[in-house]
């Protein structure tokens, strides 16, 4: 008979107890109830988002975020490699940066309209709400410093562009320098802060006065601000260099005198430059006004950002170019053409210039061969009268009135009224996008007339063919129908005037003081014909 009790392992000893073992056992089975819980879990949600999906559609990412990163990339390349000047980017954004929020709420309606084409729905991702923020942000920013951007500016003129704290001004003359050059010489001028004053004489002298001024609590603080903007002067053959340090609390008035047929180049940091006199042109990058009289040569004016109320220029003899943004024009009595490309937010007026003009701004592009006559542009009109040769007008939101044109005409507008006087035989084309469009025509002219207006009038004093209801147009000839005259608007009356003959242009005498005008019997103006 054995004597091992029974159910006792080989061995004969059950094993000790493990305390080690029991808890991986327990660890164990508590993973395998957490993994069976997890994927519980995971069945659930694969189940909800089937369920989701099959109602509102699975989500798919959205172009609009893409599109305004490469559009963000694509101008700050354009900034940082100076074909896009920062300033004038930011004056713009700081005006039209709605215009990005509209882009991206259209894009993103066009996605919805593609979206309820499909057979599946889908979701659209909004992961680019930030970006929108962002520009939004930077838009108010930009919009308040143009806002403040005209008061900042005014710090640069007579009391300094640093001097928040009305500190006391102090003033000082420097020595004249005045020194022989050559005639033809090449003078440059550097002067951050102050104003520039040139003037020419028929001596090979050059001579600079300079007026230092200081914004300082204690006489020692200004002349130290004195001596570390002093203007210097470096001869080196035909080369002059005239240059002041720049210093924040602190400007120097520059008057200088130059040979005649010498070249000068400015650079005006914060304040005006004012010259006369010089006959071998003019360059100047400037940021505060520029008064121009009795300048030969080229005229090269770069403004940069900054404040720029007023370019004047009279008695020019040769070529104006003017690039960027500046707050008035006029311009007077100008041998040469004119080439202008920037932001005018006030008044344009000029008058005699007897080379072409250029203007582009971001509303009006206008060219015409000569102007004997004058011209004003503002933001709600442009007038040209006694225009030469060829006119090309393209704006917008401006009534336009070009009176005694002395050659082809063509003008393209909307939301507003465009004008046009012809002063003989010249061919005339205009468009408006919303608005009347009237032309005058002498008596005897001689032009071939097509016209079409949608829901608007056509009244003619001429004898020229109107048919149509809501769309109407009107043709027909007059004299030899030499000139080709083409007119055409939206929602506006098309109106083809009589004026006086050409051998008849001539004013009438006048009749005396106190003479009682007569209307001879009989007589009465021609009938409009109107449909």
């Amino acid at each position: 008979m054995s004597t091992v009790p029974p159910n006792n392992p080989p061995g004969g000893m059950p094993p000790p107890y493990d305390p080690k073992m029991q808890w991986r056992v327990y660890r164990e089975q508590q993973k395998a109830t957490w993994r069976a819980q997890r994927d519980a879990w995971r069945a659930q949600r694969q189940a909800l988002k089937a369920n989701y999906y099959g109602t509102y559609g699975p989500r798919v990412p959205s172009v609009v975020g893409p599109v305004i990163l490469v559009c963000v990339g694509v101008i700050a390349l354009l900034v940082v490699t100076g074909h896009i000047e920062a300033g004038s980017f930011w004056s713009w954004y700081g005006q039209w940066w709605p215009l990005l929020l509209i882009g991206a709420g259209l894009a993103l309606l066009a996605e919805w309209t593609l979206d309820m084409r499909r057979k599946t729905p889908v979701r659209r991702s909004s992961s680019f709400v930030g970006i929108l923020v962002l520009i939004a942000f930077l838009g108010l920013c930009a919009a308040g410093w143009n806002h403040m951007r005209p008061y900042v500016g005014s710090w640069g003129g007579d009391e300094g562009f640093f001097n928040f704290f009305d500190m006391p001004e102090h003033d000082s003359d420097q020595p004249v320098d005045n020194r022989q050059i050559p005639a033809n010489a090449a003078i440059e001028i550097l002067n951050p802060r102050g104003d520039v004053s040139i003037t020419a004489s028929n001596q090979p002298n050059l001579e600079v006065q300079a007026r230092d001024v200081a914004y300082a609590n204690s006489d020692a603080a200004a002349q130290k601000i004195f001596d570390a903007e002093a203007a210097q002067v470096t001869v080196s053959g035909s080369a002059v260099l005239i240059q002041s340090q720049s210093n924040a609390r602190g400007r120097v008035n520059l008057t200088v005198t130059v040979p005649q047929s010498a070249h000068v180049t400015v650079n005006a940091g914060w304040d005006d430059v004012t010259a006369t006199g010089l006959g071998a042109g003019l360059d100047i990058t400037a940021r505060g006004d520029v008064h121009l009289s009795s300048i030969s040569g080229p005229i090269v004016t770069h403004f940069i950002n900054g404040r720029h109320d007023v370019f004047a220029a009279q008695d020019v003899q040769g070529d104006l170019t003017l690039e960027g943004n500046v707050n008035d024009l006029t311009l007077s009595n100008i041998k040469g053409g004119i080439t202008q490309n920037g932001h005018i937010p006030g008044d344009v007026s000029m008058e005699n210039i007897a080379g072409p003009v250029h203007l582009h701004t971001p509303v009006t592009t206008l060219d015409v061969a000569a102007l004997p006559g004058d011209l004003t542009l503002n933001d709600d009109d442009l007038r040209i009268t006694g225009a030469k040769g060829q006119v090309h007008v393209t704006t917008h939101s401006k009534d336009i009135d070009l009176s005694q044109i002395a050659g082809d005409t063509y003008v393209e507008d909307r939301d507003g009224t465009i004008r046009v006087e012809a002063a003989g035989a010249y061919g005339v084309e205009a468009k408006n996008g919303k608005g009347d469009v009237e032309i005058t025509l002498p008596e005897d002219a001689s032009a071939t007339i097509s016209g079409h207006t949608h829901n608007g009038e056509i009244i003619t004093d001429f004898g020229l063919t109107v048919s149509g209801d809501e769309d109407k147009t009107v043709s027909g000839r007059i004299g030899s129908g030499s000139a080709r005259v083409v007119l055409s608007t939206d929602d506006g009356d098309l109106h083809i005037k009589r004026g006086p003959a050409l051998a008849s242009t001539e004013p009438a005498p006048q009749p005396p003081a106190g003479a009682r005008h007569l209307k001879s019997p009989g007589s009465s103006p021609p009938q409009a014909v109107t449909q």
